[in-house]
């Protein structure tokens, strides 16, 4: 089993070889022991910020490549099944057309952000807009983590059992609003 304390020992011994990998997967809590690392003293703490940056890129990049490339042929054949119809990708991609920074902006620094990184490639958004304005969240989420976990890194453990615990809220009241969207939706229709 992989534990936070796993992961600073390997991290410790492999550094940067490891580093990347591993961010470009797992970037948010790979980003907190980073910054604890860089605390004391094992990583350098612009060549370790520089490194989160683009795994962070390299990882939204897939997603991206997901909805852009591989999204549609399965919405088409299997929306219905999952109450995504050509209206309602439409309706997304007039949404990432106008809203595109502020909903990379929150989706990123969600647990279900992927979910906005493959619906901004589903939606026909230019590469280049989406890794401009990722690559402005990313700079600034990257830091905040890394100072995150030089400043209170010895408490990682807590801050992984806080992203665990922070991310099942989000889930459940993503769900609920959106159940309460749809309630709502449907009573205006009737």
């Amino acid at each position: 089993m992989v534990t936070p304390d796993n992961v600073i020992e390997l991290l410790t011994t492999y550094k940067y070889h490891l580093l990347f990998p591993w961010a470009v997967v797992e970037g948010p809590i790979i980003s907190v022991i980073g910054g604890f690392l860089w605390s004391l003293g094992i990583f350098d703490p612009f060549k370790t910020y520089f490194l989160l940056v683009i795994a962070d890129l390299i990882g939204d990049t897939f997603y991206y490549s997901v909805g852009r490339f591989g999204g549609r042929p399965f919405i088409r054949r299997w929306g219905r099944y999952l109450g995504v119809t050509e209206e309602r990708l439409l309706k997304t991609e007039v949404h990432f057309q106008h809203h595109a920074g502020k909903t990379l902006a929150i989706g990123k620094t969600q647990p279900w952000g992927m979910l906005v990184l493959v619906t901004s490639g589903l939606s026909k958004m230019s590469y280049f807009r989406f890794i401009l304005l990722n690559f402005a969240v990313t700079i600034f989420k990257s830091i905040l983590l890394m100072l995150l976990g030089y400043y209170f890194g010895k408490s990682y453990t807590l801050i992984s059992r806080y992203f665990g615990l922070y991310g099942k809220i989000s889930v459940i009241l993503t769900a609920l609003l959106m159940i309460a969207y749809f309630l709502f939706i449907k009573r205006r229709k009737l």
